[in-house]
Parts: C-alpha cells; sequence; structure tokens
C-alpha cells in the first residue's frame, strides 16, 4: 500500500467502506471455491474483483487531478 496516506500509488488504490465490504465477501468466496477444487471456475468473481478495483482507481486519479 502507499506509504503515506496523501500518496497515491495504482497498484493499491484507496477503497470506501462498501469496496472493501464488497471486496472482502468476493474474496471469501473464491477462497469457497477454492477449497471445493482446482478446476472450479472463479473467472466471474475475479472480474467483479477487478471493477471494483479499476473504479477505486478512477475515483482516486479523478480525485487527484482536482488537488
Amino acid at each position: 500500500m502507499a506509504g503515506k496516506k496523501n500518496e497515491y500509488d495504482p497498484k493499491h488504490p484507496p477503497l470506501t467502506t462498501g469496496e472493501k465490504a464488497k471486496f472482502a465477501w468476493y474474496v471469501g468466496r473464491m477462497a469457497k471455491r477454492g477449497l471445493a477444487g482446482e478446476s472450479v471456475y472463479q473467472g466471474d468473481l475475479e472480474a467483479k474483483v477487478d471493477r471494483i478495483l479499476d473504479g477505486a482507481r478512477e475515483r482516486a486519479e479523478k480525485d487527484a487531478k482536482r488537488k
């Protein structure tokens, strides 16, 4: 994560509380599917996690430009 609170890191964008909750939910579901076996499809959950991170990244870049 970013070393300082005000410093923007594109690999780890700051998440809102709602985004953190969704992120944790999807990661938990991926872990549960992972226990079912390696052949279980997880692409749908990975796409949802990527969408959350992309949205947070766009919001952080927009906020950084405003400052």
